[in-house]
């Protein structure tokens, strides 16, 4: 029987060079909207944490010597996923018509009927050198910049390099893929009539908090690389141009450039922390270990929720414990206003904001942020005798805060509006590239994340770190046999961030 569903469409992203903020609007949309991305191995697979739910995620990585999908079978998925009535997103490193062989996929997707879009990215070729402060164009030195690979078709008898014009051509040369045969290409060029001398840089996973560069002559760049272990992906520059790179080399500089930082967030509060650790410098790994799913018993929160109006206060410990209550609320209630007489008090910053978010003010709030400090507050109150308190909190959450206001004679009620359990998704791989490359320290922002990492059980890196957000964490870390390298003393996203930064600076002026 024919198959008579109208084909879906397939586009041909550009994914960039690595650095996430290199993405395009238009592949981010479109990753958000795919049925079906497959992405290659150049890709940043923390790009796939855009992707929806339904989303079917296919890995089409290719590096030398160990393809997990052929060209050929590449281009048939493609077609029989969109021939499916899927959209299609195939994700590409830098940009899909440069050496991506994006060309060859879209002839194919023309051949089998299938409608196309291509979306431009950014290229390693020109974002590399930029990262490592080599402009591939600069006035009185260059005027114009020449792209090649090194990598070419196997099957060809002869290199299709045309070495007699590059070193005729002269200007900047920027070579995508070949690091393995840096020492025959090199020694083409000198023999060419290119001198010995040139400045040559080679950067490996430019953009990205992995980047790393080595620098020579084109007489001295192969023994340079054999010497360093330098392997790719890695894009060379041949030219004066790699002259200004140690002058203009403003990646290296950032604070914690090199260093591999775990974060174990739920996935929608992990970006706030690695953005931050990100704009440092820090190559991140994502890897949230909970995960916020509503309480155990929904209509009991409901019924408190619904009550709020009649308590002289509510409490919140957490930003996901005001979302909480607030979604309820407005699920109730249409106005604010029946929220009644009721003051607030939130710990932290970060919760203050969240209840700010709804146009609602806070009416105590900790210097510290911790539930001791919120008794030592409303002990300052005053009289607690028979004052009706709501605490918004997670299922988990110890039992300090309202055993406390109710030995100062409070009437106390806890609403559960939300638990943390473990997160099993792992859709971007971090659990295998936290094993394969290790990490310099992995941060904590609660209990909970400490107790589902562990509960992963996976090796240890040697020699990574803890970074704790505040002394609750850092006393359930080291229950658990945790060492505590970094605690926070402002117990918030920020103060964590700058925590690290701080010990990463010691570091570097012992």
């Amino acid at each position: 029987m024919a198959d008579n569903r109208k084909p879906g469409r397939c586009y041909l992203v550009g994914a960039g060079p690595g650095d996430l903020g290199l993405v395009t609007l238009r592949a981010m949309q479109l990753i958000e909207q795919a049925d079906v991305v497959v992405y290659d191995y150049l890709c940043n697979p923390e790009m796939l944490k855009w992707t929806p739910e339904h989303a079917e995620i296919i890995y089409a990585g290719k590096q030398a010597g160990k393809h997990t999908l052929t060209q050929d079978q590449i281009d048939a998925l493609l077609v029989e996923k969109a021939r499916a009535g899927k959209t299609v997103v195939r994700l590409k490193g830098g940009d899909p018509f440069l050496f991506g062989r994006g060309g060859e996929e879209a002839q194919t997707l023309v051949a089998a009927g299938i409608p196309f879009e291509v979306v431009p990215g950014v290229t390693s070729a020109i974002a590399a050198p930029a990262y490592a402060g080599i402009p591939v164009t600069h006035r009185g030195l260059t005027s114009h910049v020449t792209i090649f690979t090194g990598h070419e078709d196997p099957e060809k008898t002869e290199s299709g390099i045309d070495f007699a014009a590059l070193a005729k051509l002269g200007g900047t040369q920027v070579m995508l893929m070949g690091v393995e045969r840096i020492d025959a290409i090199a020694g083409q060029m000198i023999e060419h009539g290119v001198r010995r001398d040139l400045p040559v840089a080679l950067v490996r996973w430019g953009t990205t908090g992995r980047q790393e560069t080595v620098r020579g002559t084109l007489e001295n760049i192969a023994q340079r690389v054999a010497e360093t272990a330098f392997a790719p992906p890695a894009v060379a520059i041949f030219g004066e141009v790699v002259s200004l790179g140690e002058e203009l080399n403003w990646h290296a500089e950032r604070p914690l450039a090199g260093k591999r930082i775990v974060v174990t967030r739920t996935r929608k509060q992990a970006g706030a922390l690695s953005k931050q650790l990100r704009s440092l410098g820090a190559d991140i790994i994502e890897l949230p270990t909970i995960r916020i799913e509503p309480p155990s018993d929904l209509r009991a929160f409901a019924e408190l929720v619904q009550d709020a109006h009649s308590y002289d206060w509510i409490v919140f410990t957490s930003p996901n414990g005001v979302t909480a209550f607030f979604e309820m609320f407005y699920k109730l209630y249409d106005d604010a206003r029946e929220i009644g007489a009721a003051r607030i008090a939130a710990i932290g910053p970060a919760t203050a904001q969240r209840v700010r978010d709804f146009h609602l003010k806070v009416d105590l709030q900790p210097e510290e942020f911790v539930a001791e400090a919120v008794v030592r507050e409303f002990k300052k109150e005053g009289d607690l005798e028979n004052l009706k308190i709501l605490i918004a909190r997670a299922e988990e959450a110890r039992d300090l805060l309202p055993k406390e206001l109710g030995a100062l004679g409070a009437i106390v009620d806890v609403a559960f509006a939300y638990r943390t359990v473990a997160e099993t998704s792992d859709r971007t791989a971090a659990k295998s590239r936290l094993v394969a490359e290790g990490a310099d320290m992995i941060t904590f922002t609660s209990s909970s994340t400490v107790e589902n990492f562990l509960a992963l059980g996976l090796p240890w890196p040697r020699g990574m770190e803890v970074a704790s957000i505040g002394p609750i964490t850092s006393q359930t870390a080291r229950a658990r046999g945790l060492t505590i390298a970094v605690e926070a003393s402002q117990h918030d996203i920020a103060g964590l961030a700058e925590a690290i930064r701080r010990h990463f600076a010691s570091r570097e002026q012992r």
